[in-house]
């Protein structure tokens, strides 16, 4: 009998089509796919290496791109090449990357993995990808991002049905980022999360940037529509619950930034275990005391 597969949260047919309809309109709404390719950018800036080969699997590859092509680690890092139609972005991971085992410097991939079935799996390919002691730098939404919106959707839809359905992305915690790299084969990994709180005149504000993101629910299985009422009342219990002073509500967001690196025998490695030359409590300056 054969492993079954990872689950199906996200359907990828339903996360093309929001990528595709909101290419028009990203612009309006790049914002935090600017700041994940800031971060991004940011941290090349302060590794002095050299990335000649380099591959980007975002969704919208141009940001990263652009932000680069204005810094001072361009003339270190080549070209980015985007790998990928917006049905294979939809879903990372899902199928073969297309590139050979040891083939990158560099792979970037920003404000995608959140969409990830299989986010081990993905990360694995990425890993593979890499030449030794090739970098990976990602970004995925986490935990925290819309909680304000889970929480006013879920109370509206109880009231108004009886019943609510998942309307927001189960997104993975911050603090699980180094362990999903180290798990995928990376060495040096590194996670760290940037939370921000963008303030919107109202709901229907905000759902028009999240469309123009592409960042609308796409859970797996029937989606049960929003009606007039519902909307109403989550609007109602945002501006309650949430709502300044001046009117406008706020949304947080949280961008998980992960860097690895594919092992190499130059890294730097832990020492055995019993290898210490010198006690905790002599490098602390405390006296040790025994029990019994």
């Amino acid at each position: 009998m054969s492993a079954a597969g990872p689950p199906i949260i996200f359907d990828p047919h339903r996360r093309a089509a929001r990528l595709a309809r909101a290419s028009r309109r990203f612009g309006e709404a790049d914002f935090l796919h600017r700041r994940a390719a800031e971060n991004a950018v940011l941290s090349l800036e302060a590794t002095l290496r050299d990335f000649p080969v380099v591959v980007d699997l975002s969704a919208h590859p141009g940001v990263f791109a652009d932000l680069l092509a204005g810094s001072d680690a361009r003339g270190r890092v080549g070209e980015p090449r985007a790998v990928g139609t917006v049905a294979e972005v939809a879903d990372p991971g899902a199928a073969p990357l297309g590139l050979a085992d040891g083939s990158v410097d560099l792979i970037v991939s920003l404000m995608t993995l959140h969409w990830a079935n299989d986010l081990p799996g993905a990360l694995t390919q990425i890993r593979r990808a890499l030449k030794p002691d090739g970098l990976f730098l990602g970004t995925l939404l986490g935990a925290g991002t819309l909680k304000e919106l889970r929480g006013v959707l879920t109370e509206a839809e109880l009231e108004t049905r009886g019943g609510a359905s998942a309307r927001v992305s189960p997104f993975a915690d911050g603090f699980d980022g180094a362990g999903l790299l180290q798990r995928a084969g990376f060495a040096l990994p590194v996670a760290d999360v940037d939370r921000l709180t963008v303030r919107y005149s109202g709901l229907p504000a905000l759902v028009r940037d999240l469309r123009a993101m592409a960042e609308t629910n796409v859970l797996a299985g029937p989606l049960r529509p929003l009606n007039p009422a519902i909307v109403a009342r989550a609007a109602m219990l945002y501006a309650e619950r949430h709502g300044e002073a001046d009117g406008r509500i706020p949304a947080t967001f949280e961008i998980v930034n992960l860097a690895g690196w594919a092992p190499h025998e130059s890294q730097p490695k832990p020492l055995k275990r019993g290898s210490a030359k010198v006690r905790l409590a002599d490098a602390l300056g405390v006296t040790e005391h025994r029990e019994g």
